[in-house]
């Protein structure tokens, strides 16, 4: 978890959904894989951002969320950054949710191709898809994620982030 006073909002992540047989379980299991910005007074969701829909690799999102500022297209913006276990760092805007930047933590991240930055969504390589009658091999990152349940933090100063990593594939 974590909380900007300033905005009176608390930020998590949500986890995958079940069972992990994705076959069982059409569409994108709305909600789940979702970084969630909430009114600590009311309680509402006044953001979710959904990461992985349909997720087939169980990569739970419920590790860091890293806040800072720092200047998007030259104004000072509130932002929270999350190294998720997909293998892919996320940064939104913390007041709004919107997607600013999505990237792969490295060039071995292989079910995604890239994130489109206009819809927010992943744009998946088929051959990584864990589906009924496909044998999928070396996928990138493995279940246990790229970024697990590791210590960060943030240099304020350089802005920059720390972070450990995972390097494991699975078939």
């Amino acid at each position: 978890y974590a909380y900007d006073p300033d905005l009176r909002m608390l930020y998590y992540g949500s986890g995958n959904p079940a069972p992990w047989n994705e076959t069982m379980r059409p569409g994108d299991n709305k909600w789940t894989m979702t970084i969630w910005g909430r009114d600590i007074n009311s309680g509402e969701a006044k953001f979710g951002y959904q990461k992985t829909p349909h997720d087939e690799w169980d990569y739970a999102g419920v590790n860091y969320m890293g806040l800072s500022e720092q200047k998007v297209n030259g104004k000072m913006t509130k932002l929270l950054t999350h190294p998720d276990r997909n293998g892919l760092v996320y940064t939104l805007n913390r007041e709004n949710g919107d997607l600013v930047n999505a990237f792969k933590i490295d060039n071995t991240v292989n079910w995604v191709k890239h994130v489109d930055l206009k819809t927010g969504l992943p744009v998946r390589d088929p051959e990584y898809s864990t589906h009924m009658d496909h044998e999928a091999k070396g996928i990138c990152p493995s279940a246990m994620g790229y970024h697990n349940q590791g210590i960060e933090s943030y240099d304020p100063n350089r802005q920059l982030f720390f972070m450990g990593v995972n390097h494991i594939c699975m078939d």
